[in-house]
């Protein structure tokens, strides 16, 4: 019974990493976004 239990937690772990990866990269694309964004505006602004 214990094992079972180690062995759902290590899952949920597991998982729960995935979804932190997942939403750092997220992060940094929606950055990268942004980032291009304020350059296009400063381009603009300052012609």
């Amino acid at each position: 019974m214990i094992e079972n239990l180690n062995s759902n937690n290590i899952e949920n772990d597991e998982f729960n990493l995935n979804n932190e990866d997942s939403d750092y990269i997220d992060l940094i694309t929606k950055l990268r976004e942004i980032k291009s964004n304020i350059a296009l505006l400063e381009k603009t602004i300052f012609k």
